[in-house]
């Protein structure tokens, strides 16, 4: 098994390096490829999707996804040419794990995510990523546990960030987005399936005051900020409001629960939202008790509000499960690289959080020779990144590049405003039928448009792409095609 840190560097894995590593050492091997729940198509929830009522947009991008769904094979929704990853559309056709019914779902035969599965219990080589490797350590639900004691070797790539990922996932969150799912599909799935015999609208809308009433008790000063929370209550936060707010969602989910108890036995949906309800309550209970001495708490806020907690490190869950001291018994190897675990000759810094204090190291050095291979260039008469002339100065810093290499550049935005802002000044230097197209992220799905670059810097006109996120890790650009990388 090998797990890597993102989607976008496991379909590099999946579709180039490991094809062509098997071709040059002349190995028949079956690889396959397993994402999480949400990169999968979910029939059910596309088919409740389509009969709700949608906005026109909305209902036009379902149906292409709908025809799509009858010529796939994998259901991956990285396939689908024309998606935005980032589309809300996304949330409304795949599944999670609080609301996917099992082997209750109607669709339970055709599901792509169990496909997946059965393809990755039959290979030689399975590719997952971390954040998949460790939801499934914390639930048991993802395929991955059945697959672990069948493994004999597994390599973590890109290890450096498995402490990070880890404690995402082995603590605890409660966040306004999932209170205000849950509001979302009690209504879509009260109205489809129980018209009348409760008021839907009434539970929901309870449910959405109470999720708008703990964002509210956050200030606006700190948007995009994070909060320390060190006693009953976040830095800032008055006590008594605190527990009012908590009152208000313990009443609400409570009804919720009730509620849809009394029609729990007409849809397996009912019963998976009730689990989804008990869960929050389960999480609003824990934010209200004392923390453990080896984790912190903080709240995130944003336009939704995020409280956490985590453990410091991921040291006491991975090694019993790992069961790292046990490898020359049982004759597996793991393997955690990566090319950027610092200088440090011990690297206690990531050997002690993840519990791999008597790891043998392997140090090799780069085979790359950057002084002859690569420039570093630092503008300094720039604006500040705060200033509103800052992404008007990149992008034209960036046509001066592009002008003089034929394209053949990519532009990497901290910010989604700067992808937008740059991305629409670049094009109103570029316009169509000038030789240089302007590709942004979010126009076409991100496998499309890195091929649409690669191919860009061989044969037609040159090629601008402008992205953020996800295109800061496995996006491989062999050759001249990519010559100027400009980060803002």
């Amino acid at each position: 098994m090998v797990s890597t840190a993102s989607k976008t560097l496991q379909d590099q894995l999946f579709g180039r390096d490991l094809p062509r590593l098997a071709q040059g050492l002349g190995l028949a091997l079956r690889v396959a490829l397993l994402k999480g729940r949400g990169s999968y198509l979910c029939l059910h929830r596309m088919e409740q999707a389509l009969a709700a009522p949608r906005d026109r947009a909305s209902v036009a991008s379902l149906h292409r996804v709908q025809r799509w769904s009858q010529s796939t094979r994998t259901g991956d929704l990285a396939e689908l040419s024309g998606l935005d990853e980032r589309s809300h559309l996304i949330g409304l056709v795949t599944s999670t794990r609080e609301n996917c019914l099992g082997s209750q779902c109607p669709q339970a035969k055709a599901c792509h995510v169990n496909l997946a599965r059965r393809e990755a219990m039959a290979a030689d080589v399975l590719v997952v990523n971390h954040h998949l490797f460790f939801a499934d350590m914390t639930v048991r639900e993802s395929g991955v546990a059945e697959l672990l004691p069948a493994m004999r070797v597994l390599v973590f790539d890109e290890a450096h960030q498995l402490n990070e990922i880890g404690v995402q996932f082995l603590g605890r969150q409660l966040g306004t987005h999932q209170l205000l799912e849950l509001a979302r599909d009690i209504l879509g799935a009260g109205l489809q399936l129980a018209r009348g015999l409760v008021d839907w609208n009434a539970t929901a809308g309870a449910l959405e005051h109470a999720a708008r009433e703990l964002r509210l008790l956050f200030p606006r000063s700190v948007l995009g900020g994070k909060l320390r929370w060190q006693g009953e209550v976040a830095q800032g936060v008055d006590v008594e409001a605190w527990r009012q707010v908590v009152d208000g969602l313990r009443g609400a989910l409570g009804q919720v629960v009730e509620n849809l108890s009394t029609v729990s036995e007409l849809s397996p949906d009912f019963g998976r939202l009730i689990e989804r309800a008990q869960d929050l309550q389960e999480q609003l209970r824990g934010f209200t008790e004392g923390r453990g001495v080896a984790s912190v708490r903080w709240v995130e806020v944003a336009h939704q509000v995020r409280l956490v907690e985590s453990p410091l490190d991921i040291a006491q869950a991975m090694a019993p499960r790992l069961r790292l001291g046990e490898s020359e018994a049982d004759g597996r190897a793991w393997i955690f690289t990566s090319a950027t675990l610092g200088d440090d000759t011990d690297l206690n810094w990531f050997c002690e959080p993840c519990g791999l204090t008597a790891a043998t190291q392997l140090r090799v050095g780069s085979p790359f020779n950057y002084p002859r291979q690569a420039a570093l260039y630092v503008p300094t008469d720039l604006s500040r990144p705060d200033d509103v002339r800052h992404p008007t100065e990149v992008a034209e810093l960036v046509a001066r590049g592009a002008r003089r290499l034929g394209g053949r550049t990519l532009v990497l935005t901290t910010t989604l405003r700067a992808l937008n802002l740059v991305g629409e000044h670049l094009r109103s230097l570029f316009p169509e039928g000038s030789g240089t197209q302007v590709l942004v992220q979010g126009q076409d799905s991100r496998s499309l448009l890195m091929d649409r670059f690669r191919q860009g810097g061989f044969s037609g006109p040159g090629t601008i792409l402008v992205a953020s996120a996800s295109f800061w890790q496995g996006f491989d650009v062999p050759g001249d095609a990519l010559q100027l990388v400009v980060i803002d």
